[in-house]
């Protein structure tokens, strides 16, 4: 049997939600930094905080995956996940900025953390089955172009959650000014907004959507594959670390590649506001609640939506036929090298305006990120194992950012004297690094190999 060829819209629907997830993940990139910083974080703390959303990653999206691929009932088998996963973000994204109410429990910092733990968890219950479902429904033919279909709506929900406070502001006329221990109006209307898209985004998807069955899945497998092909159905937890031990090969070889990509990323999304603010606004390192600062961090969320903008334009519209051309290893490659380039020149721009040029090199980069190695893994997995190697997948975007989540804060602290900026060029070599290890990997049905 073969799977049915999907339509545009089809594909389009099914990764709809994934508009919400990257809305309400955008606000939390952009900004969380910000919002701990406010309620009294120090620079080299921070990444100490943001461990708390690769932990999140690495426990709870294998076992999601695990269970979705033996979960099946009158909701669907990914669907449910989706749903819960959806309604306990948005609680998050509601919470967070609003953690002094709570200051007579705890202090505002703590629950500002907590209300990120739950953010990334839940974050992590709704993404990694909306991997899987691409793996899932889509034939071999069609999956570069689902995973960049899903990047895509991942570009827009981004674009949408990065840039929402500075166009409430700017257009809206919604304030940004504060007090110190206090977040500004513009950024908690922005939490709130984001978690009403994620929550209608997700039923887009839940409603449009059919899932295969567990016994149509069964009859599309490969018993070529070099993923587990076994044919006994396996029920327990702990199988995780049997289906870890046995993954594919290409599977190991990306793990490298993702290693420096998202140890790149992670220093990016935490330390990028303190770098602007004090390397290209030219405020103190201890300032944290002037409006020149808040107008940083405005700005920071503008840039974040600039390369998120780039990615969904890239990802739609040029991805695949890049891919189809020159191979999918060589396309993800090249696009870590611009990104690289991208992260590194953000030291030498002269002010906030010109930033915008090294977001657009960085906007490729996410853009092949997102989809390649994704793609690139779904020809090696066998249908009955798509969600538990998905999820075990993401080991290899969680450990890196764990890594410098411990290391990051003290690099700056006490190799940079305090200049986030030269965390941002760390990433920067960390993307060429990525891209070198590229070519080291296996991609077993690469469209350009079968052309």
């Amino acid at each position: 049997m073969e799977k049915r060829k999907l339509s545009f819209w089809e594909i389009w629907n099914m990764s709809f939600g994934f508009l919400g997830i990257q809305m309400g993940f955008a606000l939390q990139n952009a900004n969380a930094s910000r919002i701990l910083q406010i309620f009294g974080a120090d620079v080299h703390e921070l990444s100490w905080f943001w461990i708390i959303a690769p932990l999140m990653g690495l426990i709870v999206q294998p076992i999601i995956g695990h269970y979705s691929d033996k979960t099946w009932g009158r909701f669907g088998r990914r669907k449910p996940f989706f749903l819960v996963g959806a309604i306990l973000a948005s609680v998050g994204l509601i919470l967070m900025p609003q953690a002094n109410i709570f200051i007579s429990i705890l202090p505002a910092l703590w629950v500002g953390a907590g209300m990120l733990m739950i953010m990334d968890a839940s974050f992590n219950i709704a993404m990694e089955p909306f991997r899987a479902l691409v793996g899932d429904n889509l034939r071999t033919d069609q999956r570069t172009a689902g995973f960049s279909i899903q990047t895509s709506l991942i570009g827009f929900g981004a674009v949408i959650g990065s840039a929402l406070p500075y166009v409430l502001t700017k257009y809206f006329h919604v304030s940004n000014s504060t007090v110190p221990g206090s977040v500004p109006l513009n950024l908690t209307l922005s939490f709130i907004i984001g978690a009403a898209v994620l929550i209608g985004s997700i039923l887009v998807t839940l409603f449009t959507t059919k899932e295969y069955t567990p016994e149509e899945l069964a009859n599309f497998e490969d018993p070529q594959n070099d993923a587990i092909s076994d044919s006994e159905e396996k029920s327990k937890i702990t199988d995780i670390f049997t289906d870890f031990a046995k993954m594919p090969t290409t599977m190991r070889q990306l793990s490298w590649v993702q290693f420096f990509s998202w140890f790149g990323l992670f220093g990016m999304w935490v330390f990028t506001t303190p770098a602007i603010a004090h390397h290209i606004y030219g405020l103190p390192l201890s300032d944290t609640s002037s409006q020149q600062y808040q107008d940083a961090g405005d700005w920071v969320g503008i840039l974040f939506g600039v390369y998120n903008l780039v990615s969904a334009i890239i990802a739609l519209f040029f991805l695949p036929y890049i891919a189809k051309k020159i191979g999918r290893k060589s396309t993800h490659a090249l696009s870590l090298i611009i990104g690289g380039i991208g992260l590194i020149s953000i030291y030498f721009m002269p002010n906030e305006d010109w930033v915008v040029l090294p977001m657009i090199l960085i906007g490729v980069a996410w853009a092949s990120i997102l989809a390649m190695p994704y793609a690139i893994l779904a020809g090696s997995i066998a249908p009955k194992k798509m969600g538990v190697y998905m999820g075990i997948f993401n080991f290899f975007v969680v450990i890196p950012q764990i890594v410098n989540a411990l290391i990051g804060g003290p690099i700056v602290k006490y190799l940079y004297n305090g200049d986030a900026i030269y965390a941002l060029i760390t990433s920067g070599v960390s993307f060429l690094i990525a891209a070198l290890l590229v070519y080291k990997v296996k991609d077993v049905d690469d469209t350009i190999v079968k052309s």
